[in-house]
C-alpha cells in the first residue's frame, strides 16, 4: 500500500488523544483502540498501518510524548544555580507533572506482560537518556551505560511509588525521589573506587556510547 500523503505522526496524535478518554475504562486494550478510530473518523486499515500493534503503539506514544514535553522544558529552564542531584530531581519530579496517574497505571499494567516487557524497560531507558542529555550529559565511555541504568532504576521506581501516593503536593514522593538519589550518589562513589582495582580501569575503557545513525526519513518504533 502507498500513501504519499499520510502524515504519521499527525495521525497517531489524533489518535492518541481520542484513545486517552476510553483508557481509564478499557485500558489500553484493542476495544479502547477501536473506539478512537471510529472516534477520529479514520479508515481502520489505515490507523492500523500507523500504529500496527494498536492501543501498544498509542501507549508508547503517550510516553515519548511526555519524554519530548520534558526536554523542551528542561532546555528551556535556567538550572544553573542547582546543585546536579537536584536537577535530576526536578527533571524527575517534570516528567511526572506531564502525564495522567491512570493512563500511566494503565501502561504500567500493559508493560508488565511478558509480550510487553521489553518494550516497556526500553521506554524508561529512553526517559533516562532523554533526561541525561537534556541535563548536558556528554559520557561516551562505560559511564553513559551506568547512568543510565541507575537514573532507570530510580525512575521506574519513583514511577511505582508516585502511583499509590496521596501525600500533599505529593511530598512523599519528592522525598521517596531524593532517597532513590542519594543511593545512586553513593554508587557512584563505590564505583568510583572499584574502577580504580589493578587491569579494571583498562578493561572498562574499551566500553563506548553507542553511536546513533538514524537513516534519512526513518522513524524508530520500540519493539
Amino acid at each position: 500500500m502507498r500513501n504519499d500523503h499520510l502524515d504519521v505522526a499527525r495521525m497517531r496524535a489524533e489518535l492518541l488523544a481520542a484513545i486517552e478518554p476510553h483508557v481509564p475504562f478499557d485500558g489500553w486494550s484493542e476495544p479502547a483502540f477501536r473506539q478512537a478510530v471510529a472516534d477520529v473518523g479514520v479508515d481502520p486499515a489505515l490507523a492500523r498501518l500507523v500504529c500496527p500493534r494498536g492501543a501498544v503503539d498509542l501507549a508508547v506514544e503517550y510516553h515519548r510524548a511526555a519524554d519530548r514535553a520534558m526536554v523542551a522544558a528542561l532546555t528551556d529552564a535556567d538550572l544553573s544555580g542547582m546543585k546536579f542531584r537536584d536537577k535530576v530531581a526536578h527533571a524527575v519530579t517534570l516528567r511526572l507533572g506531564l502525564v495522567d496517574p491512570e493512563l500511566v497505571r494503565r501502561a504500567a499494567s500493559l508493560f508488565a506482560l511478558p509480550q510487553h516487557a521489553a518494550t516497556g524497560a526500553r521506554l524508561v531507558w529512553e526517559t533516562s537518556d532523554a533526561i541525561w542529555r537534556a541535563l548536558g550529559d556528554e559520557s561516551e565511555d562505560y559511564n553513559w551505560y551506568t547512568k543510565r541504568m541507575t537514573l532507570s532504576g530510580v525512575f521506574s521506581s519513583t514511577v511505582l511509588f508516585w502511583l499509590g501516593d496521596e501525600s500533599e503536593g505529593l511530598a512523599e514522593t519528592r522525598a521517596f525521589l531524593d532517597r532513590r538519589i542519594a543511593d545512586v550518589m553513593q554508587f557512584e562513589k563505590v564505583k568510583g573506587a572499584v574502577i580504580r582495582l589493578p587491569g579494571l580501569k583498562g578493561l572498562l575503557g574499551a566500553i563506548r556510547a553507542p553511536q546513533p545513525a538514524p537513516l534519512p526519513g526513518h522513524e524508530e518504533h520500540a519493539q
